[in-house]
């Protein structure tokens, strides 16, 4: 019988090529047949690896989910960038590796990503989801949150609900 950890820290250089590799898996997965094909593919092959290499280089914060070795998924966040919602802090992103899901890793990614953003003094927190996408709703509902605001984003042409979820 082997054992496997599971460490949730602070991106370092050497995870950018992982973390390329687990958002590329986790946005198809996410977002095939939501977002238009095109948009979904610009916005992957954007994000390769050497955008996650400038992203932590610049201070991005940026914590993974690293399971034996493997990025199993990432979390950024920051200060809230909607100022009309009143919550200091914001999760960007929470993403795991599709094999990854539903085992309990996105929970705790999520609870330290919400320590990460107390620990910096960012009160409260809000998190955009696209409003088609299910699993990403009950995720955050069974977490607590509480859909606080509606919004719209534009994907080639194509207009896509979304809902703020937050907690104080």
């Amino acid at each position: 019988m082997s054992t496997v950890s599971l460490d949730i820290r602070r991106a370092g250089p050497k995870d950018a090529t992982q973390i390329a590799e687990a958002h590329d898996a986790a946005w198809r997965y996410a977002y095939s047949g939501l977002v238009p094909y095109g948009a979904l593919h610009r916005m992957i092959r954007r994000r390769g690896p050497r955008w996650w290499a400038n992203a932590i280089r610049r201070s991005t914060i940026i914590l993974v989910a690293d399971v034996g070795d493997t990025i199993a998924g990432y979390a950024t966040l920051g200060p809230n960038r909607v100022r009309t919602l009143p919550f200091a802090g914001e999760m960007y992103e929470l993403y795991l590796r599709p094999e990854y899901q539903g085992v309990g890793l996105g929970t705790n990614l999520f609870l330290d990503a919400r320590t990460e953003l107390r620990r910096r003094r960012l009160s409260g927190c809000v998190v955009w989801v696209l409003a088609d996408n299910e699993p990403a709703i009950r995720f955050y509902e069974n977490a607590g949150g509480r859909a606080v605001a509606e919004g719209n984003e534009w994907f080639d042409g194509t207009k896509l609900g979304k809902i703020a979820y937050a907690w104080d």
